[in-house]
């Protein structure tokens, strides 16, 4: 049997609310685990960051989440990763919901490889979007606004900090030089120990 080929992908994962698990540190490394148990290779995992949380609703308050980055190989499509992260997000105990809600866990898929999906014009119109949760129902990578998010790039940093971006051509190192200066990272530390 020849072994399939697998794909370099880039996963984020976050969480405010506890799971069966436990706290969402632990909740994220089960998700890691249950990946890793169906056919998902990982090859690098950040450390884990504290972020506030951010709500549609002024004056919400919300736990912080906790949020890290994974390099992982896989033989799945991206239709097939996006089917197989929403089960184990609700493995975990996501429930429909309102998006940029209290949850415990979310799991986005930043990177296929190379990979500018569904297609050019389409991610362009998705990015590009005045709605800051637009999203299609297909995989929309890279993540549209993975450039944007300090509790995205802090973690990538720690793990692909010379991955470009398909369509804009920076690095990781790039993204995040111009993210903080727009104030991206404010509120996003390292934690010392994982909550």
């Amino acid at each position: 049997m020849v072994p399939t080929e697998k794909t370099e992908i880039l996963l984020a994962f976050g969480g405010n609310l506890p799971s069966p698990v436990g706290t969402p540190a632990k909740t994220i490394r089960a998700a890691l685990d249950r990946l890793c148990a169906n056919g998902f290779d990982l090859e690098g995992l950040s450390s884990f960051y504290r972020t506030p949380a951010v709500t549609l609703e002024e004056g919400t308050v919300a736990p912080a989440y906790v949020n890290a980055v994974a390099r992982m190989r896989t033989s799945l499509s991206a239709s097939a990763i996006l089917a197989a992260i929403q089960n184990v997000e609700r493995e975990f105990g996501r429930l429909p919901s309102a998006r940029w809600t209290a949850r415990p866990l979310d799991i986005d898929l930043l990177a296929y490889d190379q990979a500018v999906l569904p297609g050019l014009a389409e991610w362009r119109e998705v990015a590009e979007s005045a709605d800051p949760a637009a999203i299609l129902p297909e995989p929309v990578v890279p993540h549209p606004r993975l450039h944007l998010r300090g509790f995205v790039l802090a973690p990538l940093l720690d793990i692909a900090p010379e991955w470009q971006h398909p369509v804009s051509g920076l690095t990781v190192r790039q993204l995040a030089d111009a993210a903080q200066q727009a104030g991206a990272f404010e509120g996003v530390e390292k934690l010392v120990r994982e909550a």
